[in-house]
């Protein structure tokens, strides 16, 4: 489980919100469940201190980021992810992330440039790292990660859809697995267009709540999906059968009844070209 990354709005947390948080959830850890925070702080420092919080409170691992805004050398974020690895995604080359992949700390990548390219030269080091991706639609990792042999996916779409986003973020280990992830894929893309149809977290956040679903506003400056905006998302549910299948409240389909949608394959005719903010 990912807590705190892009579509936990952690930079709108202050940070004792944050630390809130690693304790809370931290207590429901059950069985097999490993839990990473994201504790990328605004310097080296900052970093150091969240990974050490969370570690003391029952953290697995952590999430992190190169520092946003100080557009940081490829140099220095390299020497950033070192220094905190005994401790314990930027936009660096394979060849960096091969080196940092090195250290032992290191165990989990996601994915979030739209450089294909670069996932197949990861993958085809063979690094000692579980490659996943982000599930955006636009960015279009998620078949050729799972292809090429990556091993899940860190997304948003499944606090909506967990099973069928289980379903895609299965290794392929059999043709059958091929042929299961191309149906359930095909079959979601209208919701995964849905849930990056705006900023991370809107669309998620919103459909949730109007689901009945523990998600809370979004916060400010962020303001929620609402009227056929949000009637699109709540069409794509009952289109696919979510509603039925998780139980999500009825009244909420009956509360966006004026707003319009036009649901198609493929997820055509969403407004917005939201992108992966990454974690």
């Amino acid at each position: 489980m990912l807590f705190l990354g892009s579509t936990g709005e952690p930079t709108m947390l202050s940070p004792a919100e944050r630390q809130q948080v690693v304790v809370e959830t931290a207590r429901m850890k059950t069985g097999r469940m490993r839990f990473f925070y994201g504790c990328t702080g605004g310097s080296t420092d900052a970093t150091i201190a969240n990974v050490r919080f969370a570690r003391d409170h029952g953290a697995d691992g952590a999430i992190l980021a190169a520092p946003p805004y100080i557009c940081a050398s490829e140099d220095d974020i390299e020497r950033f992810f070192l220094e905190i690895a005994p401790r314990v995604g930027t936009d660096l080359g394979w060849e960096r992330l091969l080196r940092i992949f090195r250290h032992p700390n290191y165990v989990v990548h996601k994915e979030s440039t739209a450089r294909v390219a670069q996932v197949a030269q990861v993958l085809a080091a063979r690094p000692d790292v579980a490659v996943m991706c982000c599930d955006s639609p636009n960015l279009g990792l998620v078949v050729p990660t799972m292809a090429l042999g990556g091993h899940g996916t860190a997304n948003m779409t499944g606090n909506v859809a967990p099973a069928e986003m289980a379903r895609l973020s299965t290794p392929w280990r059999r043709w059958e697995d091929a042929e299961a992830f191309r149906e359930v894929y095909l079959r979601l893309l209208p919701l995964l267009h849905f849930t990056y149809s705006a900023t991370n977290p809107v669309p998620v956040k919103s459909l949730m709540k109007a689901l009945g679903l523990p998600a809370g506003d979004v916060r400010r400056p962020l303001r929620a999906l609402e009227g056929p905006a949000l009637a699109t998302g709540l069409a794509i549910v009952q289109a696919l059968g979510l509603d039925r299948a998780y139980g999500y409240k009825a009244g909420a389909f009956d509360a966006a009844g004026g707003g319009t949608a036009s649901v198609r394959a493929g997820g055509e005719g969403l407004a917005g070209s939201g992108g992966c903010v990454l974690d």
